[in-house]
């Protein structure tokens, strides 16, 4: 999952922001609010009905090893694996294996023992090595046609590594999103939006944020036809359906669905933007033949200019801009591609002949008015002339088709700048409703671009609807914008009519319980970091605050199982091994202490806190000059914290 969305932009955004009213977004007097209402019925079997259940791709296997066979080398079918050499398209020679962090400071030189892989991160001063730590890898994502980005399970907790390998450039280098001093080292989770897109649906611990109990490797048929369990059945009791004759409704067959449904299977992770649930949905609940708003409302910003600008899964916007769409009424994915075939082993010809469908001598519509002698230069290929490839500006040095269709791609340098920032549109559904567009603002916030204006039009989106389901909605919604903006007496005004045992949702008791922290009173804070522990027992962060709460209300033996416990589920976790080690400290058991500290130093050498805690060990063991060395190095990471300069004098 690219979470590096749009950063070549944001800082742009962010100027043209600051010279805009709070409602630039499109104007909620005029925007119609109507929800979408869906229909929930098809004469598919296997959409509606949940005891239909995902049989597995080695199950469809057994009727269809043609289509089996052709679909295990597309993308789709080698987007996830194990970490094996086979799977891995990088270059481990010394020339090409080592990245270099000059920000942070750290190199990463990815490299096997045996069949087994790591990455290793460490640190020079001079030619010493002053930081290691090494990393197993355990998956590999993508295909390899673009890159191989790299995945490792910590007892079912799943993280992404920093460095990814672009295969176009033949080069390793940082992994999106972990560039311009936004490296997250070891500790990016890859949570349920993303690895729903990259893989086939695993087995997820719902109240985790990022904890799987097993993992699939690759997209499978399931994901485009819906759950087969029905079919299979149907298929092992009674008499075959001739499918040329009639359809077989046990199964969604894409190439039956109307061109709507056919694109709303495709843009369920080829629209990659902010993709907003409904209420009381997960990113398993679409299934092919729904309408993808049933389920989410996927929003893009849009900008004045800059139209070369689009992201790598992008597909469907682009190919939605074009008037090739918006004029046919009948184009979708499988227009041009057959998701059962490989583009490395499609012939070129069924791209060609797509477009001559529409664009020929018979069909009435627009041919090529280019000079034969230029389209001979191309070899008459529509595509080269109006699909070039692009780059993209979530995932750094790949090239892939735009598929937004144009008779002449925007060559003019002044019109690819951005000059304007017009709002979020949603790209699956025409109205959307007041405060799903609230929470896509908040969203764009919180993932890509901290500007207030976004807050701003969140707010305003809020206020629009007022009904009284919208009142019981809006509470979380306000909770979360105020929360962002850091008004957290606004957030405790909504609080204070709330109970914590009656909040179903863990990111607002979470957000409540920060509120009253922040604003110095950790006895109001505690049954809101409580409630959100209760919903995500497995969101290790939240745990962790919950323990840092009972240790400021002077309640340390309440507050250590909490840290052991987060230990025993994720023993990478550096601040909870910060915060065990700070109790073992304030017990007396010096050797616990250090060892917790140290481990935390080995995962996360410049983590403020526990340079701190390292410095006060060292002071209470005579060791002076190691504590001095301690305070130097956090103050030359943290220059403004005031605890090491004090700490610093005393010395």
């Amino acid at each position: 999952m690219s979470s590096g969305f749009l950063r070549k932009i944001v800082l742009a955004i962010a100027v043209i922001a600051i010279t805009l009213p709070s409602f630039f977004c499109n104007s909620p007097e005029t925007a119609r609010q109507i929800a979408s209402v869906p229909e929930h019925h098809s004469d598919w079997l296997n959409v509606y009905d949940t005891s239909v259940r995902y049989v597995g791709m080695d199950v469809c296997r057994g009727c269809h090893p043609g289509i089996y066979e052709t679909f295990i080398k597309t993308g789709m079918g080698q987007s996830f694996d194990h970490a094996t050499r086979d799977k891995s398209a990088a270059d481990f020679t010394p020339a090409h294996a080592l990245v270099y962090d000059s920000i942070l400071d750290y190199y990463y030189k990815p490299y096997w023992v045996n069949d087994t892989f790591y990455i290793k991160e460490y640190r020079l001063e001079g030619k010493d090595t002053v930081h290691k730590l090494v990393q197993r890898i355990d998956f590999v994502v993508g295909s390899g046609q673009h890159t191989n980005s790299h995945i490792f399970n910590t007892n079912g907790y799943l993280y992404q590594a920093p460095i990814t390998f672009y295969t176009q450039k033949h080069r390793w280098d940082l992994a999106p999103g972990f560039e311009k001093g936004a490296n997250s080292r070891f500790r990016r989770m890859i949570q349920l939006e993303c690895i729903s897109c990259h893989d086939g649906y695993p087995d997820f611990v719902s109240n985790s944020e990022n904890k799987y109990r097993n993992i699939k490797t690759g997209i499978d048929c399931e994901r485009c036809h819906g759950p087969g369990s029905l079919h299979v059945h149907a298929r092992q009791t009674s008499v075959p359906v001739d499918t040329s004759k009639m359809p077989d409704y046990t199964i969604v067959n894409p190439r039956r669905l109307s061109t709507e449904l056919q694109n709303n299977i495709c843009q369920r992770c080829h629209l990659q933007g902010i993709a907003v649930l409904n209420d009381g949905k997960n990113f398993y609940d679409f299934r092919p033949g729904m309408k993808l708003s049933e389920a989410m409302n996927v929003f893009m910003p849009e900008y004045e200019g800059a139209q070369d600008k689009m992201i790598m899964a992008s597909h469907v916007e682009r190919m939605k801009k074009s008037n090739c769409y918006m004029q046919s009424g009948k184009m979708s994915c499988i227009t041009c591609h057959n998701p059962h075939v490989s583009v490395k082993f499609t012939p070129r010809t069924q791209y060609l002949n797509a477009c001559q469908g529409c664009h020929s001598g018979n069909s009435g519509q627009t041919r090529c008015t280019e000079s034969e002698q230029a389209r001979m230069a191309v070899n008459n290929d529509c595509i080269t002339c109006h699909m070039p490839r692009n780059g993209s500006i979530d995932i750094p040095h790949v090239a892939v088709t735009d598929h937004f269709i144009r008779k002449r791609p925007i060559a003019d340098t002044a019109a690819k700048k951005i000059t304007a920032f017009l709002g979020m549109k949603c790209f699956n559904n025409d109205n959307p409703d007041a405060i799903t567009t609230a929470r896509g603002f908040m969203e764009f916030y919180e993932r890509y671009t901290p500007s207030v204006a976004l807050l701003d039009s969140a707010i305003l989106y809020l206020g629009k609807q007022a009904d009284d389901e919208a009142g019981l909605k809006q509470n979380r919604d306000y909770i979360r914008a105020y929360y962002l903006l850091n008004k957290f007496e606004k957030v405790t005004g909504y609080a204070a009519n709330l109970k914590p045992e009656s909040m179903k949702d863990a990111w607002s008791a979470y957000r409540i319980g920060e509120a009253y922290y922040q604003s110095g009173n950790p006895a109001a804070a505690l049954p809101w970091y409580k409630r959100a522990t209760a919903i995500w027992k497995y969101a290790m962060d939240f745990q962790n605050k919950y323990g840092t709460c009972l240790l400021a209300l002077n309640k340390p033996q309440e507050a250590k199982p909490i840290f052991e416990f987060i230990l025993s589920e994720d023993p990478n976790h550096v601040s909870a091994h910060t915060n065990l080690g700070y109790l073992y400290l304030q017990s007396g058991n010096s050797t616990m202490a250090y060892n917790h500290f140290m481990r935390a130093n080995e995962l996360d050498p410049d983590y403020e806190q526990n340079l701190i805690n390292l410095a006060v060990w060292h002071y209470q063991n005579q060791q002076y000059d190691k504590a001095k060395r301690r305070l130097l190095h956090l103050l030359e990471k943290h220059p403004d914290n005031e605890q090491a300069k004090a700490m610093l004098a005393d010395l």
